[in-house]
């Protein structure tokens, strides 16, 4: 009977540890540039307006501000991001039609977060595909030398992962696989322009097995080794080609490459 007792008593106290405990806050995300992720983000905050008539209208104002500095501090971290080796969308901006496309697509950001204050003011976490800031930023032309790739005859790979770890690569928009004689493998222009809009030319990932499990290279990826990084581009050695060119590597037209850094 004491047992039981005991047990009622404790009971309660044991439910409200369970259940009592305030929900885990999420995690506000580092504003940045997500290569593995393929976004760029940022947080906006915005004041109430002290001259609203109500707290209704005081928290739209701010919910306003907010929209207005979230945009801001993405267009800095985008004109951070590296088109290619040795050029940044910052500096691609300076050309009048490609800063309106630019500041279009960030204008569509897509908010992730939102909390609001007691004092009315509100903070916006904002998001932005790297693949749609390529799409305004990369003009794909025809490779002056570029390899032929076979898109025939079984497809054994359904990706490619590069593995470039060591090498200090630069993440870019529009990285480049280029042999020792300075010929492209991949591009920009090898990316089909649906797949290329949608999910952008490369991925990056932080491990080969990370790189291994991506959805991007599929089940059976072909693994390859760079041997130099110039920049975003990456070198292949000569026998890294021919294992790409002796198969169907027609997934490359479908932008599906992983490159390890």
């Amino acid at each position: 009977m004491r047992s039981l007792r005991l047990l009622l008593v404790l009971l309660p106290w044991s439910a409200l540890g369970q259940e009592g405990k305030a929900p885990k806050k999420a995690e506000k995300p580092t504003p940045g540039v997500s290569w593995q992720g393929q976004v760029v983000m940022a947080t906006g905050s915005g004041a109430p307006d002290m001259k609203a008539a109500n707290p209704a209208q005081a928290r739209l104002g701010a919910e306003r501000a907010a929209q207005l500095d979230a945009f801001r501090n993405l267009l800095e971290q985008v004109k951070g991001v590296h088109v290619s080796a040795g050029k940044t969308v910052g500096e691609a901006m300076a050309k009048d039609e490609v800063r309106g496309k630019v500041e279009g697509v960030i204008r569509g950001f897509k908010v992730t977060g939102k909390r609001y204050f007691t004092d009315s003011g509100v903070e916006l976490d904002v998001e932005v595909p790297l693949a749609a800031i390529a799409e305004a930023i990369v003009q794909p032309a025809p490779a002056a030398e570029a390899i032929g790739l076979k898109t025939d005859g079984e497809r054994k790979n359904t990706g490619l992962v590069v593995d470039a770890r060591g090498l200090k690569v630069v993440p870019a928009l529009g990285p480049r696989l280029i042999d020792e004689s300075g010929k492209q493998l991949y591009g920009p222009e090898t990316v089909a322009p649906d797949a290329r809009k949608q999910s952008g030319v490369a991925v990056y990932a932080s491990s080969l097995d990370e790189a291994k499990r991506s959805t991007r290279a599929g089940e059976k990826p072909l693994v390859i080794k760079a041997a130099k990084a110039e920049g975003s581009d990456l070198i292949v050695p000569a026998g890294e080609v021919k294992r790409v060119l002796e198969a169907n590597s027609s997934y490359l037209a479908e932008g599906r490459v992983v490159i390890v850094m």
